[in-house]
C-alpha cells in the first residue's frame, strides 16, 4: 500500500493542475481470471483467482507545451489474495522541457535496459510482485530528475527521497515460498528506513551502430534478502531485509540489419555478497514470412549471476530461447513465447507464452501462460513447481 507521505506528495502535485489548461482523460480497466493447472503446494491456496483493475489517466500541458502534468493512479480488487487487493500512484509527475534539458518532479516510472529475459540494470522503480510473475509491473517512485542532452549524449541524475517496499503475495496467494513474506515486518540497514534518500546517475549515447548506457545507483536495494523470523515458532514467516548498496550498470544494443545484439551487466556491492550478473543475446527478425505480412523474430539470451541460493537470482547459468510473432494487422496481434533452461540442473526450467490482440478500438484480449519446474529445493522455481497457470485478461480502454 502507498504510505501516508506518498499520498501527501501526490495531493500536492495534483494541486498544481492549471485551472485554465485543458485536461485529457483516458485510461483502462481490466477483468482478469487465473486458472492454476495443479492443486496448490501449500494449504489455503485456490486453483482459480479473479480480479478487476482500473488505471485512469489525466494529462494536461501549458506554457506552449513546455510544461505538462501526468496523473496515473492504479487499483486492483482480487477475490482471493488480500495482498493483491491494493492501489498505487503509478505516475503523478510535472515535466518541464527546455532546449537542452528537462526536469521531472513527482512520482514517476523509469525504465533502463535492452534485454528481453531479464532487466538487470533497471533499478529506479520497485517491482510490484503481486501483479505478474514476470516482474514487469512497477510501483510509482517519488523522484526529482534532471536530464540534459546534446550531440555528446544524454545524462540524467535522480534524487529518490522515499523508498517503496516490494509487494509480495499473501497467505492465500499463489506464486510464493512455503512461508508468507510479510512486508510489514521489513528490516533496514539504514536507520532512516524508507526515508533514506537514494540517488542515481545515467549516461547514454550512440557510438556508430551501438546504443550504450552507463548507470550508477546508491541507496536502498530494490531486491531484499529474505530471512525466516526465528522467534515466531508457532506462526513462522519470512521478512525482507533491505540493505544499502551501490550498483554499477552497463547496457548495450547493436542494430545490424535484421539482427539486434543485446547486453546488460551489473556489479552490486553492499548486500551479504558482492556479485556480478549479466545477460547477453540476440534477436533476429524475418520480415514478411512466407509471403505474408507477418514478422517472426528468434531470440536467444544467456543469463549469468554469481549469487547462490538467492530467491531473486533465477538466472545463474541459464539459457533462454524464444520467438516473437507479429501479425502486423490492424488489431496489433502479437505472440511472444520463451523457454528458459537451467544449464546446471536439467529438471529446472520455466516457460511462458504471452499473446494479445484488439477486438475493437476499445477492447483488447490477452492470454498468458506460465510453466515452472524444479527438483532442487534451494531453487526459486521449486516453490512454484505447482503454480503452472493460464491467465486471461479482457481490457477496456476509455
Amino acid at each position: 500500500m502507498i504510505k501516508p507521505k506518498l499520498t501527501v506528495m501526490a495531493a500536492l502535485v495534483a494541486a498544481s493542475f492549471s485551472s485554465q489548461a485543458e485536461v485529457e482523460l483516458g485510461g483502462s480497466t481490466s477483468f482478469e481470471g487465473r486458472y492454476f493447472l495443479q492443486d496448490a503446494a501449500y494449504p489455503g491456496q485456490p486453483r482459480t483467482q479473479a480480479s478487476i483493475a482500473i488505471e485512469p489517466e489525466a494529462y494536461t500541458e501549458w506554457n506552449d507545451g513546455q510544461d505538462s502534468l501526468l496523473f496515473k493512479p492504479f487499483a486492483r480488487l482480487d477475490n482471493q489474495d488480500d495482498e493483491r487487493t491494493h492501489w498505487d500512484v503509478r505516475e503523478l509527475q510535472w515535466l518541464h522541457v527546455a532546449d537542452e534539458w528537462e526536469t521531472r518532479v513527482g512520482i514517476g516510472k523509469v525504465f533502463w535496459g535492452q534485454t528481453e529475459s531479464l532487466h538487470l540494470v533497471d533499478i529506479i522503480n520497485q517491482t510490484d510482485m503481486v501483479e505478474q510473475v514476470d516482474g514487469e509491473d512497477k510501483l510509482g517512485q517519488p523522484m526529482v530528475n534532471f536530464t540534459t542532452y546534446g550531440d555528446w549524449g544524454t545524462a540524467s541524475a535522480y534524487i529518490l527521497p522515499y523508498f517503496r517496499e516490494r509487494t509480495f503475495p499473501g497467505v492465500d496467494g499463489r506464486l510464493r515460498p512455503p512461508l508468507p513474506i510479510v512486508s510489514d515486518r521489513a528490516q533496514y540497514e539504514s536507520d532512516a528506513e524508507q526515508n533514506h534518500i537514494d540517488f542515481a546517475l545515467r549516461y547514454q549515447n550512440s557510438f556508430g551502430d551501438y546504443e550504450v548506457g552507463l548507470s550508477y545507483f546508491n541507496g536502498t536495494t530494490r531486491e531484499p534478502e529474505l530471512s525466516v523470523a526465528q522467534e515466531e515458532i508457532t506462526d513462522p514467516y519470512i521478512f525482507p531485509y533491505y540493505a544499502q548498496i551501490q550498483q554499477f550498470g552497463l547496457d548495450m544494443l547493436k542494430v545490424q540489419g535484421s539482427w539486434l545484439l543485446k547486453f546488460e551487466g551489473i556489479y552490486r556491492e553492499g548486500q551479504s555478497e558482492d556479485f556480478l550478473a549479466a545477460v547477453a543475446g540476440f534477436e533476429r527478425t524475418a520480415v514478411g514470412v512466407l509471403g505474408t505480412t507477418h514478422d517472426l523474430g528468434f531470440l536467444m539470451e544467456y543469463q549469468y549471476d554469481e549469487r547462490e541460493n538467492n530467491f531473486f537470482a533465477t538466472g545463474q547459468n541459464d539459457l533462454m530461447a524464444g520467438v516473437r510473432w507479429s501479425f502486423n494487422d490492424i488489431d496489433g496481434t502479437e505472440v511472444l513465447a520463451g523457454f528458459v533452461q537451467d544449464l546446471d540442473e536439467s529438471a529446472t526450467y520455466n516457460a511462458f507464452v504471452e499473446a494479445s490482440s484488439r477486438i475493437t478500438d476499445n477492447w483488447r484480449w490477452k492470454v498468458d501462460a506460465y510453466l515452472f519446474s524444479s527438483d532442487d529445493e534451494t531453487d526459486t522455481f521449486y516453490y512454484m513447481r505447482r503454480d503452472d497457470h493460464l491467465q486471461v485478461t479482457l481490457e477496456y480502454f476509455f
